[in-house]
């Protein structure tokens, strides 16, 4: 499902695959195509990646306490996991769970060369069909927008009914405006962004193409009241940068 960091991934490749014309643009797969670029793509793709990563693990240590869960939910190539590892007590276990096993046995590859640090228990599975308890904190690291609309709020319910008393969520998302000169504007900077990280128009274009049935963006507003209505008591966006942004929830 989403994000992954740049640091000991075997065969990291230059993300090339709208580089291309194609005869008809498919719908956007975590396949293995991706994993091999996929650093590379979300480092290039979206704005303040880095940062988002650097203040999980700044979460991480401020919320997780010891004996307590660590869910992340989309873990993708594991760079959530290996941000929150090393800085939260040997006693917790992180669940890392992602429903591309292209993804997951990627990691679990790269779980082998970096040994160390609290137990990491690896799943292929649907995050909606997880289990979530004794939760300190969950991560939605760009995950949430490739759930359908009408099952988001059940399962922020059960992650939210699963978290401890002061435990957190971090929720990063790709947004939408309802203004739509704001829209405009603001989708227009991330073209510009990735442009300035070697994207053609061509890829921008055909990766949008790829994406617009898969990853369905909300307002923000949206996001906030959700977190409200299934049980935490603050949600509040930490971020923004042109239209991604991260929530960090407490309950």
């Amino acid at each position: 499902m989403t994000t992954s960091g740049t640091e000991s991934v075997p065969e990291v490749e230059k993300d090339k695959i709208y580089s291309l014309p194609l005869q008809q643009v498919g719908d956007f797969k975590f396949d293995e195509q991706v994993v091999r670029v996929f650093p590379d793509m979300i480092q290039r793709s979206v704005p303040g990646y880095g940062s988002i990563l650097s203040m999980i693990g700044e979460v991480a240590e401020s919320h997780v306490k010891p004996d307590t869960a660590v869910f992340d939910l989309g873990c993708s190539l594991g760079a959530c996991t290996m941000v929150i590892r090393p800085r939260i007590p040997q006693s917790c276990v992180i669940h890392a769970i992602d429903n591309s096993q292209a993804m997951t046995n990627a990691l679990e590859a790269r779980l082998k060369e970096l040994p160390g640090g609290c137990e990491v228990r690896l799943r292929c599975a649907d995050i909606r069909e997880t289990t979530v308890q004794n939760a300190s904190l969950s991560v939605l690291n760009f995950t949430l927008q490739f759930v359908p609309k009408e099952e988001r709020e059940a399962l922020l319910g059960v992650i939210a009914d699963g978290t401890l008393p002061g435990g957190a969520l971090v929720l990063s998302e790709k947004i939408s405006f309802e203004n739509e000169a704001h829209q405009e504007l603001l989708t227009t900077l991330h073209h510009s962004f990735k442009r300035a990280n070697g994207y053609s128009d061509l890829e921008i274009a055909q990766k949008r193409t790829s994406l617009e049935n898969t990853l369905i963006p909300e307002y923000l507003q949206t996001h906030l009241d959700r977190l409200k209505r299934v049980g935490f008591s603050v949600a509040t966006c930490w971020f923004q940068c042109f239209n991604f942004v991260s929530i960090l929830a407490v309950k």
